[in-house]
């Protein structure tokens, strides 16, 4: 256990959420990371050392994953971003915040700086879920991938309050005036040639949601950037951390 680890178990509602801090608040803004899809805090692992050397990191686990309790709120992305809202007060950790987020957790990351823009000084999308995701994409996959993907939303809401968050991003119309990192996944798992490319296209589409976007592609990455290629999440990051 690092020496400025501290663990929390913080009331939301009726749910406990846990949360791990790393490091020392600084003249940085606290860096504060969201898994994917019925994934948890663990999932940063192998980042959070080096990143927590320049400033504080907090990670925690969704209601209902990892060692938080579950929740009766729908588990969409705009009660997800109130429920870290609150965790933030009641941790007393204050902003600005540099938001990273994998995946699905790009989605309740892009929907936080939608609903609270001056609390955020920058984003890193780590091979985030595009809002058109449903309908452009995936009917470009095997009907067997297709069929895995439909049936894995059992872990954390189910499918349709997964579609609900995703139409929650398409209400996001603000233009973000913060740097944004887009990290790309350059070698997907059962992805077609034609389908990497789709991908790589969305993941450079989401680019112009800030007037300060830039892609990075991890070419020899799949899905999980931050254990395939944990120096390109590391750099994108301390990139954010030093320009601010």
């Amino acid at each position: 256990m690092l020496a400025t680890e501290r663990e929390h178990l913080v009331p939301i509602g009726e749910s406990f959420l846990y949360t791990k801090l790393y490091g020392e608040r600084t003249y940085n803004p606290t860096v504060i990371m969201d898994a994917g899809y019925g994934d948890y805090s663990k999932a940063w692992d192998t980042i959070i050392p080096e990143i927590s050397k320049s400033t504080q990191v907090l990670v925690y686990d969704r209601a209902g994953l990892g060692k938080s309790t579950k929740i009766n709120n729908p588990r969409t992305s705009l009660h997800m971003v109130g429920e870290l809202k609150e965790l933030l007060a009641k941790l007393d950790i204050k902003p600005p915040y540099i938001l990273v987020g994998h995946s699905f957790g790009g989605v309740n990351i892009r929907i936080f700086a939608e609903h609270f823009p001056e609390e955020v000084a920058g984003m890193v999308l780590v091979d985030s879920t595009p809002e058109d995701y449903r309908e452009r994409f995936l009917p470009t996959m095997s009907e067997e991938f297709q069929s895995a993907y439909n049936q894995q939303f059992i872990h954390e809401g189910n499918y349709d309050e997964f579609i609900e968050s995703l139409n929650q991003i398409k209400d996001c119309t603000r233009k973000l005036e913060i740097p944004v990192m887009v990290l790309a996944a350059g070698k997907k798992a059962h992805y077609s040639k034609e389908s990497q490319e789709l991908w790589n296209a969305m993941q450079r589409e989401l680019v112009d949601i800030s007037t300060n976007g830039e892609l990075v592609m991890a070419e020899n990455s799949a899905h999980y950037i931050q254990n395939d290629a944990p120096d390109v999440v590391i750099r994108a990051i301390k990139r954010l951390l030093g320009g601010l």
